[in-house]
């Protein structure tokens, strides 16, 4: 499905991550030489970890709060708050109402949370954008993030492949829409659920509340099956996206993929004709990262620019669904900023024990 958004633009991105980076080296309980051999496979050679209190609207929050506040934007002209993540919360409520609160932002802001991963940011832009178009509202707050490593640190998972364990970072991501004085913006988004089990945490939900005895509830993922939905299906459509649209590769400033492994992502770059030196990668430092990977790749490679120079980045983002989706998006690289830290969380009153013990 094609959406066009006309006369919206980018106002605005950012990111936070915890102040605790790891070496997968220093981490990792697998040998040494395994742990080397996936640094050079995927590109991973660290990440950012939550804390054991640290969710992932803790990040989102403190990204939206450096935005708003850096940008003096008038709260009250936000009307739309979108949280894109598979690690909300609680199971209810929607997170986003509790953003909403801890923003400050009116009670007249529709606010709520769409579970999603690796295609959450490019499906967010596309539903915060609509909503903002057909609206009377200035502004809309898309947050998009994931804590997978800190759900793994605490042996929740269960993948397939033993080095899932070192593949996933923390972090939380915020972006503005506004309306006025801008670009169009046209998403292309597809959704596959023949493929549903290829990436799934089956267990202790609503469908099968029991998990059978000797399996670990949490993710499951099967390599092959993602591997090969992302290097034919996630081309497919960068190239239908850039032939209906009238461009090449030559037309944007960079490729942001969303960072799966480096084999992928060159993959991907190749079949549509990008330079490696286009195609932007933050995976080394912060590892696979869910819905936040694109907008946290534009920020490790803009966020310390401050320069006033518009780039126009073609997005991808693909996974988990199976879903994904592309948009092309025009912004000024001063309107990226550059990384937040925080080792902050939210007190709600619930911590009846002592999580770090």
């Amino acid at each position: 499905m094609y959406s066009k958004f006309e006369d919206l633009k980018i106002a605005g991105i950012a990111a936070a991550v915890s102040s605790k980076w790891d070496s997968l080296l220093e981490i990792s309980d697998e040998d040494e030489t395994i742990v080397r051999k996936f640094i050079k496979k995927t590109g991973v050679e660290g990440r950012y970890s939550a804390s054991p209190r640290q969710c992932t609207s803790d990040f989102c929050y403190a990204a939206a709060e450096k935005l708003l506040t850096e940008k003096q934007i008038d709260r009250s002209k936000i009307g739309v708050l979108v949280f894109v993540t598979q690690t909300s919360d609680y199971g209810i409520p929607a997170t986003g109402c509790v953003l909403q609160h801890r923003l400050g932002l009116n009670k007249s802001c529709i606010a709520f949370d769409v579970n999603l991963g690796c295609s959450g940011f490019t499906y967010g832009v596309e539903i915060a954008a609509s909503l903002l178009a057909h609206s009377e509202t200035e502004y809309a707050l898309l947050l998009a993030g994931d804590t997978s490593a800190r759900e793994m640190s605490q042996k929740r998972r269960n993948k397939v492949s033993h080095s899932a364990s070192m593949l996933f970072g923390d972090s939380g991501t915020a972006t503005l829409i506004q309306k006025g004085n801008g670009s169009d913006i046209v998403v292309s988004s597809h959704s596959d659920g023949s493929g549903y089990k290829a990436i799934i945490s089956p267990y202790r939900s609503w469908r099968n509340p029991d998990c059978p005895e000797g399996v670990l509830p949490g993710t499951q993922m099967d390599d092959i099956a993602v591997f090969n939905f992302a290097t034919t299906e996630t081309p497919a459509q960068l190239n239908e996206y850039m032939e209906r649209m009238g461009t090449t590769a030559d037309n944007y400033d960079c490729l942001v993929l969303h960072q799966a492994n480096m084999m992928i992502m060159n993959r991907i770059a190749k079949k549509t004709g990008f330079t490696s030196d286009k195609m932007l990668v933050s995976m080394n430092k912060f590892g696979n990262t869910s819905s936040s990977s694109i907008p946290i790749t534009l920020v490790h490679h803009y966020g310390e620019q401050q320069e006033d120079k518009e780039i126009n980045a073609l997005c991808c983002g693909f996974g988990v669904g199976l879903s994904w989706s592309t948009v092309a998006l025009k912004l000024n690289v001063n309107d990226i900023l550059p990384l937040v830290h925080t080792d902050e969380y939210f007190q709600d009153g619930y911590n009846a024990e002592d999580l770090e013990q």
